[in-house]
């Protein structure tokens, strides 16, 4: 008798968070991109070699920029929440598409973060090269990245100012 209870309450469980998981998916992100306006882009300001050009788009610009491509998973909440609120956070912090518009001191200060956090390691996060093979860096490759952020860096009066 009480395992048939416990069986009946874990039906009731189940289908409680079946419900709940349904009536999640009606809370849908956002997924529309701001326009980008090349000429501020940092790729397109910067013009770097093809290779780092590569690395930047594929480790960088989904969160740090205006150009996300969300995955098939970005339509599944709550996985969609976490992924909405990670790339607002990426671009508050960093973004490659108003490159233009950062003042030569803030640049410079962005390019340090750059190369700190991918030298270190901390950049691209773990949680997205586990779905984003091609975001995964080589050490060689965050050596190779890390020297290039750090050469785009410039010496002013300006830059001093941040």
């Amino acid at each position: 008798m009480a395992a048939s209870k416990r069986k009946g309450m874990f039906k009731k469980i189940l289908i409680g968070l079946l419900v709940v998981f349904g009536v999640m998916q009606f809370f849908r992100i956002d997924k529309t991109n701001p326009k980008v306006d090349k000429a501020k882009d940092f790729l397109t300001i910067t013009q770097p070699p093809a290779d780092i050009e590569k690395m930047i788009r594929s480790a960088c610009y989904d969160c740090h920029s205006n150009e996300t491509v969300y995955p098939w998973y970005s339509n599944v909440a709550p996985v969609s929440w976490f992924l909405s609120h990670h790339i607002e956070e990426g671009r508050e912090h960093l973004n490659f598409s108003v490159w233009g518009d950062y003042k030569e001191g803030k640049a410079n200060h962005k390019l340090h973060e750059c190369e700190e956090e991918v030298e270190e390691g901390k950049m691209p996060l773990n949680s997205y090269t586990w779905t984003h093979g091609d975001a995964k860096l080589s050490d060689q490759q965050k050596e190779k990245l890390g020297e290039w952020f750090e050469s785009q860096m410039t010496e002013s009066e300006e830059s001093r100012d941040y």
